[in-house]
């Protein structure tokens, strides 16, 4: 039996995939399902720890403790080598992404009865912008994690490659494809010549044109939404007595998933407290002080991220907030919500042109747009990227399963 497999560790989601008589196929890792939502839950209550949607379960229960997300976000930054405090000890990050991906290998091999020696590790075109230094080092620390956890050979491959592989599986023809994939953290473009000739080919640089990435993605979405919408009904930007505006720090920090435990770090209260004497707008600051105190900062944030999916299918939702204060609720519109992203949508968009350039090929001679990831969906952007190629075939594939079925057959290339 194969030993190889292709993990997806994701911003939101993460996946492994395998192929067995010449099928990749995903690895249901909870309740069926072949994603893992890329959480960790420390239970003090119990003291115990949960991953994925037990996690957020328990969380959302009301059980005391710290909810850990979006960790890859922590790659290629400083937090890396960091310490959080969890149940009374500090916990390194690093730490923390080992007890994750050890998880999910575990689960994955007593699904398959085998144990997984080799990987073809997905990762983004860029984990940093604009830092070749910094950008390889997140690569090595998740090469360093994943032989923790006990993979001896690993491979990296780009997560848009990955996607490319996946639909070149379904082609009877020479195709010229721009794979898209928005995923929790990035935002990823390939230019790829894809075909069932080329797919036997076990080198593929060649038919690479070009490849670009920047490091936004849906939990951006998420924090310019939720600053836009939702942080204004706690106080943010309301003026102090001196003219001043309340400090942004606890609003970002709040809006930012990696960053909501620092909200609660000894200080912030007494700080709020001193600020509160000179609010201008007292009632607001008053449902941030009790956010803080409930610890409910990401309670609030997998509100906000519900309302941008909804958002994806209708022109309004609305945000029921009743744990910061009775009765309240907010109205959001699509509107908002595309104003929020709007900044975010144009970077987005100048990497697709800078793609297309690096290639020297025209819009109009892209055959196939292919979306993967999660965020693929959101309307302003599909918009957008439309508007660029509109000659083009739009196709949609697997949003959450595309990258780790194209590891997998990448994992088959390069393993056996």
């Amino acid at each position: 039996m194969p030993h190889a497999c292709g993990l997806d560790f994701g911003t939101s989601n993460s996946t492994l995939g395998i192929v067995e008589q010449g099928k990749a196929r995903l690895l249901p890792l909870e309740d069926g399902k072949p994603t893992l939502p890329s959480v960790v839950f420390f239970n003090a209550d119990e003291d115990h720890t949960r991953f994925g949607r037990q996690a957020l379960a328990e969380y959302l229960e009301g059980y005391e403790g710290r909810l850990m997300r979006a960790l890859k976000s922590i790659l290629g930054t400083g937090l890396i080598d960091g310490k959080t405090e969890v149940q009374g000890r500090a916990l390194p990050f690093r730490e923390l992404l080992v007890q994750f991906i050890g998880e999910l290998k575990t689960r994955a091999e007593a699904i398959a009865g085998r144990t997984f020696e080799q990987a073809v590790l997905g990762r983004p075109v860029h984990f940093v912008d604009d830092d070749p230094v910094a950008d390889q080092l997140a690569q090595d620390t998740l090469a360093q994690i994943a032989r923790a956890v006990g993979f001896r050979e690993i491979e990296f491959q780009f997560e848009p490659i990955a996607a490319a592989f996946d639909y070149e599986a379904t082609l009877q023809r020479e195709e010229l494809v721009l794979i898209v994939d928005i995923g929790g953290g990035t935002s990823d473009f390939s230019l790829v010549r894809l075909s069932p000739e080329r797919a036997r080919r076990i080198e593929r640089r060649d038919d690479i044109l070009a490849n670009g990435g920047v490091h936004i993605g849906g939990t951006d979405f998420d924090r310019a939404l939720s600053l836009a919408a939702v942080m204004p009904q706690l106080g943010y930007k309301t003026l102090l007595a001196s003219g001043a505006e309340m400090p942004s720090s606890y609003y970002f920090n709040l809006a930012t998933w990696h960053t909501i435990n620092f909200a609660y770090a000894r200080g912030v209260l007494p700080g709020l407290q001193d600020l509160y004497r000179s609010a201008c707008e007292r009632d607001k600051i008053d449902r941030l002080i009790r956010l803080i105190n409930l610890r409910a900062g990401h309670w609030l944030a997998l509100q906000v991220e519900e309302a941008k999916i909804a958002l994806s299918a209708s022109e309004e939702t609305r945000l029921d907030l009743d744990q910061l204060a009775p009765d309240l609720s907010h109205p959001i519109s699509r509107g908002e919500f595309d104003a929020a992203i709007g900044p975010l949508v144009q970077k987005i968009e100048t990497t697709l042109d800078e793609v297309l350039l690096q290639a020297g090929v025209a819009a109009g001679q892209v055959d196939t747009v292919f979306f993967t990831g999660g965020a693929s969906g959101v309307p302003l952007l599909r918009a957008r990227l439309a508007g660029h190629l509109h000659a083009a075939r739009h196709v949609e594939g697997d949003l959450f399963g595309s990258i780790g079925i194209g590891l997998a057959l990448d994992a088959k290339r390069k393993f056996g």
